[in-house]
């Protein structure tokens, strides 16, 4: 995951790390209402005036994982989703929400056990987390599911990501879709979602990356 950059903000009663490496500057915690995040101040975070039940639920909005708080109060540590879901955003990242187990969660990095951004478009320097590089590149996909899938008997429960060295993510475990426009498009318990960016079948891994060469140093 490159240079360790972890940001640490302390409260009586509250810890937030910020690890920049994760962070797509999404927005939700500067746009949040309230004092906790705020663009351009210094510190950008401030815990102090600030209740603990706002900063967890603040800091859970984070969507790529970048973003963990702890408290004194075990009671206050953010619950894990009740339905494991991965959003195929439109030309950006998937978009993963549940009791995550993705392979090698560097202990840094907490919030990877709830919520990550992985990347699908290839380009990324921080595999299999998303930095954004799709911006910067011709990658177009809008996010469509044409798959429907199978129905699932419960939504939640572990959620396994194993990242197959040059190749997709293997998911293992009760997981919706939703496809880039907000639909609820693919139900199942097993699935290989591509992260080579060239698969003509996204979200799913068709094998092109096999027949085009693509290497996780690509």
């Amino acid at each position: 995951m490159g240079k360790e950059r972890v940001v640490t903000w302390q409260s009586d009663t509250a810890t937030v790390t910020w690890d920049e490496d994760l962070c797509l500057h999404v927005g939700e915690c500067t746009r949040a209402k309230g004092t906790l995040f705020e663009a351009g101040r210094k510190p950008w975070c401030e815990l102090e005036c600030v209740s603990d039940e706002e900063v967890r639920d603040v800091v859970a909005r984070c969507p790529t994982g970048s973003l963990a708080a702890s408290f004194t109060d075990p009671a206050m540590e953010e619950s894990t989703p009740d339905a494991n879901t991965v959003t195929v955003a439109d030309g950006g990242p998937l978009y993963v929400r549940g009791a995550l187990e993705i392979d090698g969660t560097p202990a840094r990095a907490p919030a990877l056990a709830h919520r990550a951004a992985l990347c699908r478009c290839g380009l990324s320097g921080n595999k299999p987390y998303c930095d954004n590089s799709h911006l910067k590149s011709d990658f177009r996909d809008h996010g469509a599911v044409g798959d429907a899938g199978k129905p699932i008997e419960d939504a939640g429960g572990p959620l396994a990501i194993e990242v197959r060295k040059d190749g997709p993510l293997r998911v293992t475990g009760n997981l919706t879709i939703l496809a880039g426009s907000g639909r609820v498009a693919w139900h199942g318990t097993a699935t290989a979602l591509c992260r080579c960016g060239l698969s003509g079948n996204k979200p799913f891994c068709d094998g092109t990356h096999r027949k085009e060469g693509w290497t996780d140093e690509g």
